[in-house]
């Protein structure tokens, strides 16, 4: 009989709700990484910047791994203020405001930044006036990345977090025996049901971010035809 089988006897599909869940878990650690890659790719193309690409610690644990993204993410973040800054600094207040209207057309406020993107990076294309339009002060860096980043932070402090990569590659018996050896039997259904919660969760953010990279990118082939 199966570990997973003798601690669940009286839910024997468990064991498969779970097994699913862990390769949600890869799978969304790993969408996590490309995306950040990607938009990393864009920004260092199209804004100037320098920023390391990330990678996957495979021996890692996923607390080490979630910290790689999140450090990454509040660079990207810092970076994009410092444009949001000189742009307040450099339009006109109504201009500015145009910008922040998630209503307004992105045509129109891409012909704004034009005007005065050239003057913050010293050299600039459309596809960068499209790169901040999408950007700096928008949904995807005051929410979404915020969203993921909290999510990620919640699963790195939870039991999960201290699981490694590797351990989730050998399958759900051996997750069982990483779980069983932090918490107390009688806790793990639990801490199992937390873990499927953080799942759902990272799974949903993990989604949000990678369709609003995939935006950002085509905007950008788009100004470049």
């Amino acid at each position: 009989m199966a570990q997973s089988d003798f601690l669940y006897p009286e839910n024997p599909w468990r064991s498969q709700e779970v097994n699913c869940l862990h390769q949600q878990l890869l799978d969304c650690l790993s969408d996590s990484f490309h995306a950040t890659n990607k938009l990393i790719g864009v920004l260092n193309m199209h804004l100037g910047y320098k920023l390391a690409s990330v990678e996957m610690k495979r021996d890692g644990t996923i607390k080490e791994n979630s910290d790689i993204i999140i450090q990454a993410m509040m660079k990207i973040q810092k970076e994009l203020q410092k444009v949001d800054e000189a742009l307040k600094d450099k339009l006109e207040p109504t201009l500015y405001r145009k910008l922040q209207d998630i209503k307004g057309r992105e045509t129109e406020k891409i012909a704004i930044i034009q005007k005065v993107i050239s003057v913050i990076l010293g050299e600039a294309t459309s596809a960068a006036s499209a790169v901040a339009v999408k950007l700096v002060g928008s949904t995807v860096t005051t929410g979404i990345i915020n969203k993921l980043i909290t999510v990620l932070v919640q699963i790195g402090a939870s039991l999960l977090g201290s699981i490694g990569l590797a351990v989730l590659r050998l399958g759900i018996d051996m997750i069982f025996c990483a779980i069983l050896g932090a918490v107390e039997k009688t806790k793990l259904r639990a801490a199992i049901k937390s873990y499927e919660i953080h799942l759902v969760e990272f799974k949903s953010a993990s989604e949000k971010y990678h369709h609003a990279i995939t935006e950002v990118t085509n905007t950008v082939k788009q100004q470049m035809k």
